[in-house]
């Protein structure tokens, strides 16, 4: 077999992250698991399409999401094309597969009433917690940076002066983002109470935790939650509804689309489309309003 070969493909060659490495090993386990057990093959290159849509109806009868089995299968494919790419073999199985039918996710964003209600929460509070948690919260709707993101920075990403944040993306892809002045305010104070908690600073990560060490993406999320779950009534309430929030709220106010998908750090504009059906309501209220035909 040839997995441990892709997964050093994607980490060395594509640039994916760790974590995104282990879901593709995860589901291609998943699918040699069956295929041992069920046609008693240990070489996941030698299977063949019915095969593999009979692993496709298990999952389907197992209860699994359309979504998640294809992205299992989208795994799987990615696999056969690296196969394929490195002659190891002349045909890919899932060539002509159909992708099962999902409903859209739709990401509901965090209202600009919602987010000052938090902000409000944290303005008066002074210690180093709450003031690095109100500097989690500005960064991630000031900037629509991602969470990974968030948790690499490093002091040396921080331009107070120039008012500018480095931000490295996926594929270690690097691009330089504005800060707002109320950023930036927040950034100093923060810098203030880091510098005193930490004396002898060896790892140099912009976000801390009080024991001083790199803070860590699942405790990102837990601030995030804990905030917004009181303020906002909406079920999902990650970090990522925050970039979902800096991108709608941005086309809502007239951004331009390919400036929205460069500060995004998105490969192409269709990642960025996503976001603009959000924006509809919007320019629908302004089509009402702005109309001749309308106001007669």
């Amino acid at each position: 077999m040839f997995i441990s070969e892709f997964l050093d493909y994607l980490l060395l060659e594509k640039k994916y992250s760790l974590h995104t490495a282990t879901a593709y090993k995860t589901d291609l386990e998943s699918f040699l698991g069956f295929y041992e057990e069920n046609y008693g093959g240990t070489d996941i290159a030698k299977a063949n399409y019915a095969q593999i849509r009979s692993w496709i109806v298990e999952l389907v009868d197992q209860g699994i999401s359309n979504r998640t089995i294809n992205r299992k299968v989208s795994s799987l494919k990615s696999y056969y094309k690296f196969l394929l790419k490195s002659e190891q073999i002349d045909k890919n199985p899932l060539a002509k597969h159909q992708v099962l039918k999902a409903p859209k996710k739709l990401q509901i964003p965090f209202s600009e009433q919602e987010i000052e209600l938090v902000l409000d929460e944290l303005t008066d509070e002074d210690d180093f917690e709450s003031v690095r948690n109100r500097l989690i919260v500005e960064l991630f709707y000031a900037t629509g940076m991602r969470r990974i993101e968030l948790v690499n920075l490093r002091l040396s990403d921080v331009d107070i002066r120039s008012k500018q944040i480095k931000v490295l993306g996926k594929r270690n892809k690097e691009r330089v983002l504005p800060l707002l002045s109320t950023v930036c305010r927040t950034l100093e104070r923060y810098l203030s109470l880091r510098m005193a908690l930490i004396e002898d600073d060896q790892n140099g990560y912009l976000l801390l935790t009080k024991k001083g060490v790199k803070i860590y993406e699942t405790l990102v999320y837990r601030i995030i939650n804990g905030y917004f779950s009181k303020a906002s009534s909406k079920v999902k309430t990650s970090p990522h509804i925050l970039r979902h929030s800096f991108a709608t709220h941005l086309l809502n106010e007239g951004a331009d689309l390919n400036a929205v998908k460069e500060l995004l750090g998105h490969s192409s504009l269709a990642a960025t489309q996503v976001y603009t059906h959000h924006s509809i309501a919007q320019l629908t209220k302004v089509y009402k309003q702005s109309h001749p035909r309308n106001k007669k």
